[in-house]
């Protein structure tokens, strides 16, 4: 009988030197078994140009912004500074409802402001007024807003500190935690197709990336290729919850490899180093369609917001050093002093002058009346739909029959 007998191929092992070819990862195959330790590096470092006197580091770092715009960075951030005292003791007395300051921060939003196009989209989550402002954005409307009067773009539908503005490119607050980032990708890849040379930038503090969105927006960012500057405000509490609480790895600016995305870390009082860091991440971004993520290091040093008391979980010894020792307002000024632009009678000045132009509007928005009762039913869809029809003539009979219980004289008509 004959038999046909089968050739045994013998199976080849792989070499040493060959390279994995799962598609999910880059790597090389290792013989020993270890565990990748969370802190393999002493810390990414800070990058700054400014030392806290004011002084430049490295000469070749520095951004040589002209005098004038040195001095309109800092009377924006001073502008800022006096804007938050007065609405946030205009809170205490009950004349609005809520407040959020930033001080401490005025350095992360007006450098990284100065950086950027004015057409490029700006999402912010709700600390970022000095960016708004250095867009040209009106301490009438400033106004207008947190006192929710006739004035108010939003037409009285937010809570204070809610800015949007159309016209500036900066997309109107909203109050959930981390909703912006994946909305700002979105964003970016809109501006990717379009092909039209602008970028988005997204802030958000530490405690915000801690949400699901911020992995949705760093993910669909870094596999889509947008033109994003994704901007973490690190301010060390989120709420009460200090950063030793919030995450066990190296701050935000470390889970930006793992995204596939360029990171860095820079000094957030240090107004410079920000604005470097911005500008050069903008012009990357848009050259080569990719998103990059700034940690900028700083300090909040007001309370998180009108409703809360920071002293419960914090010692006012912490607070007062980065208030007198490093606060990015004093650093600014110290190097514009140094260089003569500067001198302690235009600081009086300038604080007099500050203080009076915000008061003039305060008190404008205090006057000015509420907007129409009626608008409660507009802006959402074209034609009012039956139904918001029956409820607007159903409010309208009830304002009249009880109208002495309503303060309708306060309203727009």
């Amino acid at each position: 009988m004959n038999m046909n007998v089968g050739v045994v191929h013998q199976q080849t092992f792989d070499s040493p030197t060959e390279k994995p070819q799962f598609p999910g990862a880059s790597a090389e195959y290792v013989d020993h078994l270890e565990f990748i330790q969370p802190n393999v590096i002493s810390g990414i470092p800070v990058y700054r140009v400014m030392d806290r006197q004011g002084q430049i580091i490295n000469p070749s770092e520095d951004p040589q912004i002209p005098k004038e715009e040195v001095l309109n960075c800092y009377q924006k951030m001073t502008l800022l500074n006096t804007m938050d005292r007065i609405l946030y003791e205009s809170q205490r007395q009950g004349r609005i409802s809520f407040y959020m300051t930033n001080y401490g921060e005025e350095g992360t939003h007006i450098g990284s402001a100065a950086a950027l196009d004015p057409d490029d989209i700006v999402f912010g989550q709700y600390r970022e007024a000095g960016v708004l402002m250095y867009r040209g954005f009106p301490l009438d409307l400033f106004m207008a807003q947190c006192y929710a009067n006739a004035d108010d773009l939003g037409k009285g539908r937010q809570m204070p500190v809610h800015y949007g503005s159309k016209d500036l490119n900066f997309v109107t607050i909203s109050s959930p935690l981390a909703t912006q980032i994946p909305q700002a990708a979105g964003a970016a890849y809109a501006m990717k197709r379009e092909n039209t040379n602008r970028a988005v930038i997204c802030y958000f503090g530490e405690g915000a990336a801690s949400e699901g969105d911020a992995h949705a927006g760093f993910n669909f960012a870094a596999t889509l290729e947008c033109p994003i500057i994704f901007f973490c405000r690190n301010n060390g509490y989120a709420i009460s919850t200090p950063t030793n609480e919030q995450y066990r790895g190296d701050g935000i600016a470390a889970r930006g490899p793992g995204y596939g995305m360029l990171s860095i870390r820079v000094d957030g009082n240090d107004v410079f180093a920000v604005y470097n860091a911005t500008k050069e991440a903008r012009r990357r971004a848009i050259a080569e369609n990719q998103p990059f993520l700034i940690e900028a290091m700083t300090y909040r040093i007001g309370h998180h917001s009108t409703s809360d008391d920071s002293s419960a979980y914090r010692s006012v010894d912490e607070v007062n050093y980065w208030d007198k020792q490093d606060h990015p307002i004093s650093r600014l000024r110290h190097y514009m002093t140094a260089r003569g632009w500067w001198e302690e009678e235009q600081e009086r000045a300038w604080r007099k002058q500050s203080r009076k132009l915000v008061m003039e509007a305060f008190e404008k928005a205090e006057r000015r009346l509420k907007p129409r009762p009626e608008l409660l039913f507009t802006d959402v869809y074209l034609e009012i739909p039956p139904n918001l029809e029956r409820q607007k003539e159903s409010l309208w009979r009830h304002l009249q029959q009880y109208k002495e219980h309503y303060p309708l004289d306060i309203y727009d008509k």
